[in-house]
């Protein structure tokens, strides 16, 4: 089983195409963080005159393929419309400008961090359209939905065939109206049931560890130590890192474990505002270089909740962008020590421009660096303790790189007994955590 889905399955860390379907989170944004940085390209006002490539070209491909290519049918207007355009933007190096096509789009959680649906998670498996897990009180969840059931139609219509976007557009709407689902059980019993959609809120920080109960690795349950897990920087994400941090103050914990594992990123003004709660004022968090190489400094305030407590965070391969701003910001600072392997390397900061057709292209702006000046973007940020998932860990359900974060705190030395696994090198995929 590869890496990444194992991880998803076992510790339900990883952002599946979903219902909830977290998309332009994934990157931090410029202007102060705000999510609304996009240009309208409909407007032109700074589209070019002209262009120096005839790009007329390319319609004449199209033509002739449809008229002359040998089998008709592989010959999708769409798919090799888009395809030119990621082929395009494949030229750049950096893995913050690309093309989200408009489906994509519609089914993807904006930095509110709420969307109006039924409240559940799918994918795609074996050719049928899987519920991964239910939202903590929704619709989903009050109608009866588990882990496991397959959605066999959607208001009549079977999901043979379906992508994962497909069943979210089908089963997405707006709040107050209703939509029916035939689902098959894990026992096979099926039954249709008609669920009212609301407005989801998908909350960004669980102190809820995988398991459920935070333990080491000899079995014992650990509760002088606490465990927030940030599932990504939108703009609820302040209030919950805060709430967290003080019951874990309040509640005389000596450490705190901040998992960011596949954290894709988020906001910049809320990567900032997180990472003031834990450091003292005036201290650097990350500079932002633009294209013509000025520069800002993004620095710490006074005041934060947790400035004394000792941290350690968890990273992995597909933990990017503000995952490696609060990560770099903490780790530099001495503040945290990192555990886990070395991060995405999203070292760029980008907005987001709307296209004509419902579609977004995401643009790189400028390059951050870290507090002591280093650019990140493709190298990632290498942790103070290496330790990989290997695929007998994720079989078993154990958790070493938490069990490792366990003994950082509490300075003890638990090694579990398995081969150790070489380091995981930094992904290269354009679009960290999926």
């Amino acid at each position: 089983m590869p890496m990444k889905a194992a991880q998803g399955a076992v510790f339900g860390l990883l952002g599946v195409a979903v219902l909830v379907l977290v998309f332009a989170l994934g990157y931090v944004f410029g202007d102060s963080g705000e999510a609304n940085s996009s240009a309208d390209v409909e407007s032109g006002d700074d589209a070019p005159s002209e262009l120096d490539t005839d790009f007329a070209n390319l319609n004449e491909i199209f033509s002739i393929l449809d008229d002359r290519y040998v089998d008709p049918d592989l010959v999708d207007r769409q798919t090799q419309y888009e395809s030119a355009i990621n082929g395009m933007l494949e030229t750049f190096p950096d893995s913050g400008t690309f093309y989200v096509d408009a489906p994509t789009v519609a089914t993807s959680v904006g930095p509110s961090g709420t969307f109006e649906g039924i409240g559940a998670t799918v994918s795609s498996q074996n050719g049928e359209i899987v519920i991964t897990s239910p939202i903590e009180d929704t619709p989903a969840e009050r109608a009866g939905l588990q882990s496991g059931d397959v959605i066999l139609a959607v208001d009549g219509e079977s999901t043979e065939g379906w992508t994962q976007e497909k069943a979210v557009l089908k089963i997405r709407g707006p709040s107050g109206t209703e939509v029916e689902l035939k689902i098959r059980h894990a026992d096979g019993q099926e039954e249709t049931l008609t669920i009212e959609r609301e407005e989801i809120v998908v909350k960004s920080v669980t102190t809820v560890p995988p398991g459920g109960v935070l333990e080491d690795g000899s079995g014992e349950i650990i509760t002088d130590i606490g465990y927030i897990y940030l599932r990504e920087f939108n703009e609820p994400s302040k209030g919950e890192m805060q709430a967290a941090l003080q019951d874990a103050v309040d509640s005389g914990k000596t450490g705190i474990i901040i998992d960011l594992r596949n954290n894709p990123g988020g906001l910049l003004r809320t990567t900032v505002e997180i990472a003031d709660e834990f450091l003292d004022g005036g201290l650097i968090v990350l500079t932002e270089r633009g294209r013509d190489g000025e520069e800002e400094v993004y620095r710490s305030s006074d005041g934060g909740i947790a400035t004394n407590i000792p941290v350690v965070i968890l990273v992995n391969e597909f933990s990017a962008s503000g995952s490696e701003v609060l990560s770099a910001a903490l780790q530099e600072n001495d503040r945290a020590q990192l555990v886990g392997v070395k991060t995405f390397g999203k070292g760029t900061v980008n907005v987001s421009n709307s296209l004509s057709d419902g579609g977004q292209l995401y643009v790189s702006v400028a390059k951050w660096l870290t507090p002591d000046g280093l650019l990140i973007d493709g190298v990632g940020i290498r942790p103070d303790v290496s330790i990989q998932l290997s695929d007998e860990d994720i079989d078993a359900r154990r958790d070493v790189q938490l069990w490792k974060a366990l003994d950082v705190l509490r300075g003890t030395n638990f090694t579990p007994e398995r081969t150790p696994v070489a380091e995981t090198p930094v992904a290269t995929a354009t679009q960290p955590g999926g």
